[in-house]
């Protein structure tokens, strides 16, 4: 379980790539600075996404990253990103 607050939720479920770090982008750009954001993904490629995104924006930081199991078993994708 990751020891990261969210303050605010994205729900990408079901999106691919690169619409994950495309709406996160949008929702990141309305947050106040320290604001965390947590992005729920079923695209397994949105691991690896998430950090090469992180690595060359200026405006979040990637504090975290988990799996975990959904409501049906499918696995969920969990990214935090901290508003710099």
């Amino acid at each position: 379980m990751a020891n990261v607050t969210a303050t605010h939720v994205l729900d990408v479920q079901g999106l691919k790539c690169p619409m994950p770090i495309v709406k996160a982008k949008k929702e990141i750009d309305t947050l106040a600075s320290g604001d965390v954001l947590k992005v729920v993904a079923t695209d397994k490629g949105s691991v690896l996404d998430f950090q090469g995104w992180a690595k060359t924006n200026k405006a979040a930081e990637l504090v975290e990253q988990e799996t975990v199991s959904g409501d049906q078993g499918q696995a969920l994708y969990v990214h935090y990103l901290r508003r710099v």
